[in-house]
């Protein structure tokens, strides 16, 4: 299983064998901690729950639950997978040597907040003009006609922009150190800095 919980630490660039300068945003990658395993006969499905960071005040219950694997994440996810390796066991460790550098990775963060947007900044849209008598600049104009006098679900309007789960796929490993527990990943990746951010191989 190819998968880590990592923290956002921001981009910078490389330089590749090739000469070429590319951008690459770095990740966090500290060890996680195997907290549980789930298999079809005793949960109905195969999983793999991992715990990242530690976290200094935790409830009795997960207190319990953490028993097992010797620690106290202070985030937890749960990854699925078709089959669960000898390797994989309550209390195992992944670090950044679970990715090498080319492997394609798919990668999902909560994007920067807009707070409330208009319809220009949101979705796109035209300005009206300025001119002749324009009166409507960044309004959004008509949302619909006389039937069937109610508004669909999906209609793009004012709203909530950004702070949503975003996952971006096809992403390559460019850089792998171990030393520091740091990966690096092509590109862009969702989310403000120190943000929480889960690599997993992609498919």
């Amino acid at each position: 299983m190819k998968a880590l919980i990592t923290r956002k630490v921001g981009m910078t660039s490389i330089i590749t064998d090739a000469g070429v300068v590319t951008p690459i945003t770095l990740l966090s990658a500290s060890p996680c901690v195997v907290t549980q395993v789930k298999t079809a006969e005793s949960d109905g499905y195969a999983a793999v729950q991992l715990g990242f960071e530690t976290s200094k005040k935790i409830g009795k219950s997960q207190a319990g639950h953490f028993k097992k694997s010797g620690s106290n994440p202070k985030i937890i996810r749960e990854f699925r997978v078709s089959e669960i390796s000898e390797d994989l066991k309550v209390g195992a460790k992944l670090a950044a040597d679970t990715f090498s550098v080319g492997d394609v990775v798919n990668v999902t963060g909560v994007s920067k907040g807009k707070g409330f947007a208009g319809t220009i900044k949101r979705h796109n849209f035209k300005r009206g003009r300025k001119t002749h008598g324009g009166q409507s600049y960044r309004r959004p104009g008509s949302i619909g006609s006389m039937y069937p006098q109610k508004i669909f679900k999906g209609k793009k309007m004012a709203g909530q922009m950004g702070n949503e789960q975003v996952t971006v796929q096809n992403l390559h490993i460019a850089l792998v150190d171990t030393e520091n527990s740091v990966i690096g990943v092509v590109g862009a990746v969702p989310g403000p800095r120190k943000g929480i951010v889960v690599v997993k191989g992609a498919k």
